[in-house]
């Protein structure tokens, strides 16, 4: 069995597709916070196009692990001198394997955060690139501002603290540059959150204005933080992904990536010391990255939440699993094209009755396997975000809300903790004790889940949305979820 690393990346097995590129030319221009499957199928794929064409040769990552458990990919990017394998899984079964070789450095800050520092303080790194999660942004989930509470936060703020946080690195990186006049970089957010340039610079110009007002009004006027939508379904790496690899390819790979074959990154086009040509890997770089970034939110990532819960109480437990069905997928376009699209504006080069028949075909894809129960997690941070929109805007113009309403009594359901059959459920968010605490009451007090005003605001106090919801509810617990999907899909 072959491994993969530097030595053997060019005389792997047939079938593979590896860098025509030599990667000992390569030097490190964007330091990426974050290396999960998600960047590893998403940007780092972008930077191979681009590398594989001649381009960005100087435009190489070097990764930085954050978390002490990041110890393991540094083990195994480290091992494999930052080369892995992205698998696309096709619809009709086809395996598309490719080795990406565009990270060319791993650092752990636990292990060293100085050299973190100094290495995001050089002036060969241009961008500072982020997937840290939605969680990893520190934003208050009752004010919305940065939460200065933060143990972890409080303990980067003590006078001569060693930085821990993506805060503390970052803002000391920041604060060398500007002090060695070498200018700022970019720090440009790849994490699935509305206008989450926009988030990252609220957030981290707050950190640096409780450590140093000073530094705050320089970041806050020289660093830009562009706005990016970025769209892949990538599970999570099994034990089984791994021996497909070895099995299909002949290669063994300690941490490789499966993803779907549809890829997609709209990048707002605002960067303080150059960029990578994006645009020539696919990139779509524009000046306003909005009208992209709803479409996602209110189509593709709502309609994980329109399929997940029902889904899940019906016995399925795939995505593909719910969407093959003709009833589930019906709803899901009922959803789309009736309360989800009149809230669009036009989307620049974007048809969106094909984007929604993408859409169905993605999720309906069975070798991706894209699990119900990651889809379900952390609901309360999703749910307001992605479909109360939605809801709001129809109500506010008389638009049709009983999908919307559907899913929202379904996540209800869903909170009980049993699915249909009787098998326990694991809910898997922040509320959890309280959501569920909220739902057991709900078959006496229907209203009990939707009167939880941090999550739904004035949502029951609206007697249209009560309506629609307390009849999902309804049947929802005396029917069941295939049977209240049936009466929601057009026939």
């Amino acid at each position: 069995m072959t491994t993969l690393d530097d030595e053997t990346v060019h005389r792997l097995p047939t079938g593979l597709d590896t860098p025509t590129y030599d990667r000992s030319a390569l030097t490190a221009g964007i330091v990426h916070l974050g290396v999960g499957g998600f960047h590893r199928a998403h940007q780092a794929m972008y930077l191979d196009r681009l590398m594989r064409d001649g381009a960005a040769q100087d435009w190489a990552i070097c990764g930085v692990g954050v978390m002490p458990g990041d110890a393991r990919m540094r083990d195994v990017l480290r091992a494999q001198d930052g080369l892995y394998t992205l698998v696309l899984k096709h619809p009709d079964g086809a395996l598309e394997g490719r080795v990406i070789g565009s990270i060319v450095d791993y650092l752990l800050a636990p292990d060293d955060p100085e050299a973190v520092i100094e290495k995001m303080a050089s002036p060969e790194i241009r961008i500072v690139s982020l997937t840290v999660t939605e969680g990893g942004y520190n934003v208050h989930h009752v004010t919305g501002e940065f939460d200065a509470t933060n143990p972890a936060v409080q303990d980067d703020l003590r006078p001569g603290a060693v930085p821990a946080t993506t805060f503390g690195l970052v803002t000391e990186a920041l604060r060398r540059r500007r002090d060695r006049g070498t200018g700022p970089f970019t720090v440009m957010s790849c994490d699935n959150i509305q206008g989450n340039g926009d988030v990252a610079r609220t957030m981290f110009v707050a950190f640096a204005r409780l450590a140093d007002p000073d530094l705050a009004d320089w970041v806050e006027a020289q660093v830009p933080f562009p706005n990016s939508m970025v769209d892949r379904i990538t599970p999570v790496t099994t034990d089984a992904d791994r021996a497909l690899v070895t099995e299909r390819f002949g290669v063994e790979d300690g941490w490789p990536v499966v993803a779907e074959p549809f890829t997609q990154w709209v990048l707002e086009d605002r960067f303080a010391a150059g960029r990578p040509p994006f645009e020539d890997a696919g990139v779509q770089v524009v000046d306003d990255v909005e009208p992209y970034e709803l479409m996602k939110l209110r189509l593709l990532n709502a309609s994980h939440q329109a399929q997940c819960y029902l889904g899940y109480l019906a016995g399925h437990r795939y995505a593909h699993e719910v969407c093959q069905d003709p009833s589930f997928a019906t709803f899901l376009r009922r959803y789309m094209d009736s309360e989800a699209t009149p809230t669009l504006s036009a989307v620049p080069g974007i048809d969106l009755d094909e984007y929604k028949a993408t859409l169905i075909e993605r999720f309906s894809n069975p070798h991706v396997r894209d699990t119900l129960a990651r889809l379900c997690a952390e609901s309360s941070d999703r749910i307001p975000k992605w479909l109360l929109p939605v809801v709001r805007e129809n109500l506010a113009t008389g638009g049709p809300v009983e999908c919307s309403a559907a899913v929202v009594a379904s996540w209800a359901r869903y909170a009980e903790g049993t699915d249909e059959q009787g098998e326990p459920i694991e809910i898997v968010d922040r509320l959890a004790d309280r959501l569920r605490a909220a739902a057991l009451r709900q078959r006496t007090d229907p209203l009990a889940f939707l009167a939880d005003r941090e999550v739904f605001g004035d949502l029951a106090d609206e007697p249209r949305f009560v309506e629609a919801y307390l009849t999902a509810l309804t049947s929802l617990h005396t029917r069941g979820a295939a049977a209240t999907v049936e009466d929601l899909a057009p026939r």
